[in-house]
């Protein structure tokens, strides 16, 4: 499973340069995508990109984000989930219209893409990256070409299916939109001179910030002049919050939706604990995002807390090994056990969740090699059974393991002693917000919004105007 996207927009009240609060934030936003970053900004009366393949500060250096002057500007770190990886998909998207210039940036995933790019070539729209955010920028254009900024967005928003957190830079203003379900994170805060909007609030505290709220789903904010301005377009009867925002993908010192998340992953490992308890000598993570659910599991057990795995946290994402052969090298590269840890003892072995299971397979089996006398695994999210449509690269049915296989099954898989994962109650409990508000697709198969071929919990189907 990898990331997903992340956005930024800041607008200051006077020419106080947005580049390098941008730079900042996406830094801290680098863990939602590695494989291309951007930043366009505006001075008022010319517009500045720069963006390109890689991490963070390998495309940016001191003269670049120097030469990037404007006062108003929006960046993007990305992973593909519409688009395959190639410079024309990085973000933000510039595209000129008779009025000025358009920049995008998105986080999320249109499940009707295809079938609006099909219909604007046919009126003979050229498009430069195979992304659904040109979709988005085509369509926002061709609106603009017959509505006011504010009914333009609207009528766009009544054409999109899927999640869409959105930055988009129209000359010098800043206009910031969020889907009806509020699928995809977005928050707004208070910085010095001006105002900043981020997938995460970890951005803002980087920036010295303060947290002021979250984006309303459906509601669209204008920036300009040191001000704003919000309109709510869209509301639906129930949201549908990206869980998978708070088992995986999200930083632990984020707030999302109103929720710390070290908060809840604390909550969710207490939870697991008393939903599969364990006799073990210590409770161990693997790291990092097993970590604070390890935490919660050892305080509500009184079971030591140990690291048995080490991360190598300078290993690239695109490290390549030369053979099937070195696989047990290349797990070693990114996780070695502590032995003493270890050796002779039985663990609780902590995780986020379990994709394939090969992973977790490796992991074990290097545990037991260290000596591990048993190994008892506790996930922090329900099996996954399902794929994800709506912004995260996950596995296709056929290969998850929980798909087809039940919990035995899959701990016969792994090589574990024991296998407990939350139940979708205990995870919706320690989250704290009603199952009726959550996007569970991954986990139960219904997805809130309609996709050709898996069932649909219709939420997203009656949609009123304010």
């Amino acid at each position: 499973m990898h990331e997903e996207c992340g956005v930024v927009g800041v607008s200051f009240k006077d020419e106080a340069p947005a580049a390098l609060s941008i730079y900042y934030a996406l830094y801290a936003l680098q863990h939602r995508g590695q494989e291309s970053a951007g930043i366009t900004v505006h001075d008022g009366a010319q517009v500045r990109t720069l963006k390109g393949m890689g991490l963070v500060p390998e495309i940016f250096n001191r003269q670049d984000i120097q030469r990037l002057k404007g006062h108003v500007g929006i960046g993007h770190v990305r992973y593909s989930t519409t688009g395959s990886s190639k410079i024309e998909n990085c973000q933000p998207l510039l595209v000129s219209f008779k009025s000025g210039n358009i920049a995008i940036a998105h986080n999320g995933n249109l499940v009707n893409s295809k079938e609006l790019r099909t219909e604007l070539e046919k009126e003979g729209r050229i498009f430069l990256s195979d992304s659904d955010t040109e979709v988005i920028a085509h369509l926002l254009v061709k609106k603009l070409m017959n509505y006011e900024l504010e009914d333009a967005v609207q009528e766009l928003m009544k054409l999109l299916i899927g999640s869409y957190s959105l930055v988009i830079l129209i000359d010098n203003s800043l206009i910031v939109v969020r889907d009806p379900l509020g699928i995809k994170p977005l928050c707004l805060g208070q910085i010095d001179n001006g105002y900043v909007v981020t997938s995460e609030s970890a951005a803002i505290d980087i920036l010295n910030g303060q947290l002021i709220r979250d984006i309303a789903p459906g509601e669209m904010l204008i920036f300009s002049n040191g001000s704003y301005e919000s309109k709510h377009l869209v509301k639906s009867r129930n949201h549908a919050h990206c869980v998978f925002e708070y088992i995986y993908f999200a930083r632990p010192d984020s707030v999302i939706d109103g929720e710390l998340v070290y908060n809840v992953r604390m909550r969710i490992g207490k939870t697991l604990f008393e939903e599969h308890p364990a006799k073990a000598d210590i409770v161990s993570p693997v790291p990092d995002s097993g970590i604070t659910y390890a935490i919660g599991f050892s305080k509500e057990s009184a079971i030591d807390y140990m690291e048995g795995l080490m991360k190598n946290r300078y290993i690239g994402r695109t490290f390549i090994m030369p053979g099937q052969d070195m696989r047990e090298t290349a797990v070693r590269l990114k996780l070695n056990t502590i032995r003493p840890n270890i050796e002779g003892k039985s663990v609780v072995l902590v995780d986020d969740s379990i994709v394939r299971g090969t992973t977790s397979r490796r992991i074990i089996d290097l545990m037991r090699k260290s000596g591990a006398r048993e190994i008892h695994v506790r996930i922090a999210s329900p099996p996954i059974i399902s794929p994800c449509y709506l912004g995260i690269d996950m596995a296709t049915r056929e290969e998850l393991v929980a798909a087809h296989k039940a919990v035995k099954g899959v701990e016969a898989v792994i090589n574990a002693d024991s296998l407990g994962y939350i139940s979708l109650e205990g995870l919706v409990k320690s989250i704290g917000i009603p199952l009726d508000d959550l996007c569970v697709g991954c986990l139960t198969g219904e997805y809130p919004v309609e996709i050709p071929g898996e069932r649909c919990t219709r939420r997203q189907l009656k949609l009123s105007e304010f």
